[in-house]
């Protein structure tokens, strides 16, 4: 968690804020309520969230066209450019990891790491269907 956290860190973001901003780079813009259950936190963990990401101008909140009581929150240019920072930065630090592996151990985990994620999404099924 360490090494995730410094590298997240490197552009001034903390890994909730980071997750928020992912959350709206992959989803589009979300109401609040919808960020919460996004990121499986609080409405007040949210709002100060989206308060901090906004005086950052990586976040806007708009009016919601429909919903006088909603509130649509969507990353900024900056929070877009911030984003793609993070993942090349992760990308490089996951290198480093890696590096020393030669092709056959990078292959077996990959089959290794495909058999893990199939088994989660299996399992995720099967919780949503019950």
């Amino acid at each position: 968690m360490r090494w995730i956290k410094n590298a997240s860190e490197a552009d001034g973001l903390t890994i909730a804020r980071l997750r928020l901003l992912w959350a709206l780079e992959t989803q589009g813009p979300l109401i609040m309520s919808d960020l919460k259950d996004a990121l499986g936190v609080t409405a007040r963990s949210v709002t100060s969230l989206v308060d901090g990401l906004e005086e950052e101008s990586h976040v806007r909140r708009r009016a919601h066209p429909e919903d006088r009581r909603a509130t649509i929150v969507e990353p900024t240019a900056a929070g877009r450019e911030a984003v793609l920072r993070a993942q090349e930065g992760h990308r490089e630090q996951a290198a480093v990891l890696f590096e020393h592996l030669d092709e056959a151990d990078r292959q077996s985990l990959l089959r290794i790491m495909r058999s893990v994620i199939e088994q989660l999404e299996a399992r995720h099924r099967a919780e949503g269907s019950s």
